[in-house]
């Protein structure tokens, strides 16, 4: 639910008037605690989900303050992934449009040091990045953060999670201590509060509001008696519900594995996301779920971080989480964006005791149910109605997903809402488009010219 409006807030006109087209018609929960106090320039620990629009509070603060004509870095945005590190930076450029000259660069690990160093040297207003990357800068002295007065740790629990401790503590220590701080966290560990204490002064600690319940998100606890039953009760979730996008959390890399391996052996349209995978593997496993050519995610939760989508239909514990606030991160993925939400865990009779603690700490009591019917086993799996095309050229040639577009239903052969999400990146571009026209958009983009160029195209 919105809450007050943006134009309430002391904030200058054209970012308020750019929220407005942007289709911001109200604050979320976060936004209305938190965004008064970041712009009065209090330190601020923010515990506060993926999706709770926490990134416009830290956002709008950096551009508030922010001197355009001073093109030295004045803010630091730290985040675990580099999914999760473009995400915010293009929220970012979205929110600063009103601002002439902006300048906001990406700095993470999966590309060359050298094209980031020069740009770099033509100045940047806002950096954001992972820790490694920003460190790897830090060190070979091609960023100076002497300017900064805005340090942002972007789900700063798993950046320890990850291992960052060392890297965030050396960037900090480059930073001048007279800085506006603000922390933004889905779980408050002991270890995020012992980080809070070291890098932030009188920080004001706000809790979102914006909690899921029983009325946004449906959970189901199925009981099964052993261990060998986990992989079967998933399969007969998936056909018992048929849902276009689930993520299935398990507890370790070798699960997540196994169960992968298993679900495509029994046809489902499925890949694993976990942290054995090059940048190059995640990149292409994040974009063919975010657009619709594979319609089942199997992750870890560490490897899941920064996948952000708005019409996930369905999540599924593997395992209970060990941790009855990361079981509440895991849920909070379904039933965004005003969304019903559709949570499924799986529950072994020895994990009564996890499932006891959960309910304690949902503050209500949670009944589990048997699997549905075993002759579902017997029904067709599903396909995701999509496939992606991988493009080879991207930003550096000047391809805009207009181009793309216009390639594909030039002749009118295909529709344009046969046509579905299209990314560009820097040396290549993906577009998504539906199965039975796969053949047709391939012959196109592979027979055509886009600014005057061709360009080789093939299915991922």
């Amino acid at each position: 639910m919105s809450h007050a409006a943006f134009a309430t807030l002391n904030l200058k006109p054209e970012l308020t008037a750019n929220l407005a087209e942007l289709g911001f018609e109200g604050m979320t929960p976060i936004q209305a605690q938190a965004l008064p106090q970041v712009l009065d320039g209090k330190d601020v620990i923010a515990k506060a989900k993926t999706g709770s629009g926490k990134t416009a509070v830290f956002g709008l603060g950096i551009l508030e303050k922010l001197d355009p004509k001073n093109f030295s870095v004045q803010s630091v945005v730290m985040c675990p992934t580099r999914e999760l590190a473009e995400q915010v930076a293009e929220e970012i450029r979205r929110l600063a449009r009103p601002i002439a000259n902006v300048k906001i660069l990406t700095l993470c690990g999966g590309t060359p040091l050298r094209p980031q160093a020069d740009s770099l040297k033509h100045g940047a207003h806002i950096v954001v990045g992972t820790p490694g990357r920003i460190l790897d800068h830090l060190e070979k002295q091609t960023l100076e953060l002497d300017d900064v007065t805005t340090l942002v740790l972007d789900e700063a629990d798993r950046m320890l999670d990850m291992g960052f401790q060392d890297a965030m503590d050396d960037i900090v220590d480059e930073i001048p201590r007279q800085r506006q701080t603000l922390l933004f966290s889905a779980t408050y560990p002991k270890e995020i509060a012992a980080v809070a204490e070291r890098v932030m002064y009188d920080p004001l600690l706000i809790e979102s509001e914006d909690q899921h319940t029983s009325a946004s998100i449906e959970q189901d606890f199925y009981r099964i008696s052993d261990e060998g039953e986990r992989d079967v009760a998933v399969r007969l979730l998936l056909l018992q519900f048929r849902p276009d996008s689930t993520v299935i959390f398990c507890n370790t890399k070798r699960h997540v594995k196994d169960l992968t391996q298993y679900l495509k052996s029994h046809g489902f349209s499925v890949l694993a996301l976990h942290g054995d995978l090059d940048q190059k593997e995640r990149d292409q496993a994040l974009v063919r779920f975010t657009n619709n050519s594979v319609s089942i995610m199997v992750a870890t939760d560490v490897a899941a971080r920064g996948l952000d989508i708005d019409s996930l239909d369905l999540v599924i514990n593997y395992h209970i989480a060990s941790d009855s606030e990361v079981h509440v991160h895991r849920v909070g993925r379904t039933g965004r964006a005003g969304n019903k939400g559709h949570a499924c865990s799986i529950v072994i009779n020895k994990e009564k005791h996890k499932l006891k603690r959960l309910g304690e700490y949902l503050g209500q009591e949670l009944e589990t149910f048997g699997l549905p019917d075993t002759k579902l086993l017997n029904q067709p799996t599903y396909k995701a109605p999509m496939s992606t095309i991988q493009i080879d050229g991207g930003k550096k040639q000047k391809l805009r997903p207009g181009d793309i577009l216009g390639a594909l239903t030039a002749d009118y052969r295909i529709e344009g809402n046969d046509v579905g999400k299209i990314q560009i990146a820097n040396s290549w571009a993906y577009v998504a488009v539906k199965n039975d026209i796969l053949d047709a958009a391939l012959q196109l983009l592979n027979g055509g010219k886009m600014k005057g160029k061709k360009f080789r195209a093939r299915k991922i």
